[in-house]
């Protein structure tokens, strides 16, 4: 079962991982820091469909629901990543209800949707007999929202049947309104955007998600009503702890160091 789809059922905060890295190791290693679940990025990371299984094999022992951002809105490798064991798909660049609706048949099998059977890794979680008996209730199906046509739209987008809950690309929202691609944003315009995306997504029973860089601007988005917070990347996350332990040393060393 999915554990990140219940626990967001059932209104609780998830803290999601992101793996840009294409290892195994580094996996295994974010695996096991507490993440209610962790993400492959096969759209902006360098990893590639053989290192995303790689990643799920690592991360199979620890209690983390495995996701994956998918490079495009295409049934092809949505279907791959699905038969290779991820239970959420993350899709950018979701701008219209018809997008949104190609994103949930490529998630879901027939007859809600037209994924091909065939679960090759899915089905090693349970009795491959049963795998698409619980697949469509179980797949989280999230299209991001990141331009200004995907917030018109967003209620025709959260009407399609299978849509989970929507995913926030900060930098790209904040692209498309000529604004500087960041993901900690502060501009007092973007605050009612996402209030708007967050009430949106709470009346339909769906959920919001988000991207940020610290986790204390994702404890903002929390209490904002987010309920799906992802803290900056596996490669960024070791360069800045990398930076600040070093900056550390420099400092206490004094001028020897410097």
């Amino acid at each position: 079962m999915n554990k990140l789809k219940a626990r967001l059922k059932a209104g609780k905060a998830c803290v999601n991982a992101w793996l840009a890295i294409p290892s195994g190791f580094s996996a295994e290693v974010m695996a096991q820091c507490g993440w209610d679940s962790v993400t492959v990025d096969m759209q902006h990371g360098v990893q590639d469909y053989l290192s995303m299984v790689q990643c799920f094999q690592a991360m199979n022992a620890h209690p983390v629901t495995p996701m994956v951002r998918v490079p495009w809105n295409e049934p092809g490798i949505i279907g791959k990543v699905l038969d290779g064991g991820a239970w959420g798909v993350i899709c950018p660049m979701v701008n219209t209800p018809q997008e949104a609706k190609a994103l949930a048949n490529a998630c879901l099998y027939p007859p809600a949707g037209k994924r091909s059977n065939g679960p090759i890794r899915a089905a090693m979680y349970g009795e491959a007999s049963t795998y698409q008996t619980i697949a469509n209730d179980q797949v989280l199906v999230m299209p991001m929202i990141e331009t200004q046509e995907a917030i018109d739209n967003i209620d025709a987008i959260l009407d399609v049947p299978g849509i989970s809950g929507i995913y926030i690309g900060p930098s790209d929202l904040g692209f498309s309104l000529g604004w500087k691609p960041m993901l900690e944003r502060e501009e007092p315009e973007i605050f009612p955007i996402y209030e708007k995306l967050v009430k949106a997504t709470g009346k339909r029973g769906q959920f919001a998600g988000i991207h940020n860089a610290t986790g204390a601007y994702a404890a903002r988005m929390i209490a904002m009503g987010f309920r799906f917070v992802t803290i900056f990347n596996d490669s960024g996350l070791m360069a800045r702890a990398a930076r600040a332990e070093i900056a550390v040393a420099r400092k206490t060393a004094g001028e020897i160091a410097t």
